[in-house]
């Protein structure tokens, strides 16, 4: 689904950001790991995190 298409499932609103936290996600039994930053795609009438996405997966691989 392109992000023109999309439809906040909360408000019907259709004007998204995206956003990262500084806070990499990391496997638990790797506490060394760098790990990778999540990508969050934000409705801006509303505020509802509509998808949370990892910008890196291959960095989750053991």
């Amino acid at each position: 689904m392109q992000a023109s298409e999309r439809t906040c499932n909360d408000c019907g609103g259709t004007s998204f950001v995206e956003a990262m936290d500084f806070i990499n996600l990391r496997p638990v039994n790797q506490k060394m790991s760098l790990g990778s930053e999540r990508v969050y795609t934000i409705c801006l009438d509303c505020g509802e995190v509509v998808s949370i996405k990892v910008k890196d997966p291959e960095k989750l691989k053991k």
